[in-house]
């Protein structure tokens, strides 16, 4: 039997590249990759949830939307941009999939003041 894993470029390629099979990636799979990356581009709130992401892959190009919590004060663009830049980018080297936008939610901001106001039992 011939050996299919022989790295010499001079052999022929007894079976087709195209009829070998392909690689799916799910994309829940690809969604927990890029929840990582954006809790890899901003500090989680003490108080918050870290960042969830849901992700829509169409012939090798997605779709990711990132919803997460942030603290405030802060650049909220910066941090935002950060996470666009991180998420794009671990998905893409991680999986091969084109990522065409990346929309970001802020859902909620946490401040020192309401931390404290909760602490005390009062509502911000």
């Amino acid at each position: 039997m011939p050996d299919l894993l022989d790295p010499r470029p001079d052999r022929a390629d007894p079976v087709g590249a195209a009829a070998r099979g392909a690689t799916t990636i799910a994309d829940r799979v690809v969604a927990k990759i890029a929840a990582q990356a954006a809790r890899e581009a901003i500090t989680v709130p003490r108080e918050g949830k870290p960042p969830h992401a849901s992700v829509v892959v169409h012939r090798d190009v997605a779709r990711v939307s990132v919803s997460l919590e942030l603290d405030y004060p802060a650049d909220l663009g910066h941090q935002c941009g950060a996470v666009r830049v991180r998420v794009r980018g671990r998905v893409e080297d991680l999986t091969g999939i084109e990522v065409h936008e990346v929309a970001v939610h802020v859902e909620r901001l946490h401040s020192a003041h309401t931390a404290h106001d909760r602490k005390r039992g009062r509502l911000a």
